[in-house]
């Protein structure tokens, strides 16, 4: 029998999820009524970092626990957690039939560590966007519409915007020939600067690039943040997803320093209809009270937008 080479299983399995995995996901958009529905609930697989980083838990464990344990049914993982078997086969069709026999939809992957897409050296720019390539390719087998990655770079704001619109650019053309998404979450540095990163995306200009804005990820530098709002309103016309983040909760069951409910009607005044994300990182709560905690709070923010 030929070996199966990892071009021909990436071929195969795609084909797998499109015929099975896309009937069953269709009907998550639409309550009813026939309406479609604002967003839908994802869990980020960063809360479970502790465990993950103390082999407490692993990355074929995760999807299970999500659904199992807090009824959520669409996942994100978290690049460093494949423990470099993002490339196995055997691997990546063990969690793929993992999750499809559970019912569980693979969204995105987070992809940290692999350089810098913003290198202001040519040659370590288009390394860093060679090295997310196979993220590309893990994501389109385990039937991910997305990867999220950084547009970080040392240089001036101006260097490094450049830079990344031509590393951010080369890897959606990757992206856009395998149809998967490559989008940007405000993650630290000039990233967390909404109006930056819009003119970034901007810059790219592609359908298959976008962003991720994060509630929490305003903080540009030590002595300098951005406000969350206005970011997360310049973000808006680019998302392909939102982390919805948390750190505490007042008596009524609300984020006290993050305004959800200002914050939605930005989304919702976008237009935007896709996939929220849970991240809690509290300390006043256990990882999973924190997931329940937010979890209940997306649901009344969604149940307003269902009246």
């Amino acid at each position: 029998m030929k070996t199966q080479n990892r071009r021909d299983f990436i071929k195969d399995m795609g084909l797998m999820v499109a015929s099975a995995g896309m009937a069953s996901l269709l009907p998550l958009d639409t309550l009813a009524s026939g309406k479609k529905e604002f967003f839908r609930i994802s869990l980020a697989q960063w809360l479970f970092h502790k465990a993950l980083f103390a082999g407490k838990m692993t990355n074929l464990e995760f999807p299970v626990k999500a659904k199992k344990d807090f009824g959520i049914d669409i996942v994100e993982y978290v690049s460093p957690f494949f423990n470099k078997k993002e490339s196995d086969p055997a691997y990546l069709k063990e969690l793929l039939n993992i999750t499809k026999n559970e019912g569980i939809q693979n969204h995105l992957i987070m992809i940290d560590g692999e350089g810098d897409l913003g290198n202001l050296d040519d040659k370590q720019r288009i390394k860093a966007v060679e090295n997310h390539y196979k993220w590309v390719d893990a994501a389109k087998v385990l039937g991910c519409q997305t990867i999220r990655v950084n547009a970080s770079g040392k240089g001036s704001e101006n260097e490094v915007k450049t830079a990344v619109i031509d590393g951010l650019g080369r890897l959606t053309e990757y992206g856009k020939k395998n149809k998967i998404n490559i989008i940007v979450e405000n993650h630290g540095g000039y990233s967390s600067d909404g109006k930056w990163l819009s003119d970034v995306m901007k810059g790219v200009n592609s359908p298959y690039c976008g962003t991720l804005p994060d509630f929490g990820n305003f903080r540009i530098s030590d002595t300098k943040k951005y406000d969350m709002y206005q970011g997360v309103k310049e973000l808006m016309p680019f998302a392909k997803g939102i982390s919805a983040k948390t750190f505490k909760f007042d008596e009524q069951g609300n984020e006290p320093d993050i305004d959800y409910t200002r914050m939605f009607k930005i989304i919702h005044e976008a237009k935007f209809r896709g996939i929220v994300g849970i991240e809690w990182e509290g300390d006043g709560f256990s990882e999973e009270e924190g997931i329940r905690k937010t979890k209940a709070l997306l649901e009344k923010v969604l149940q307003q937008y269902r009246s």
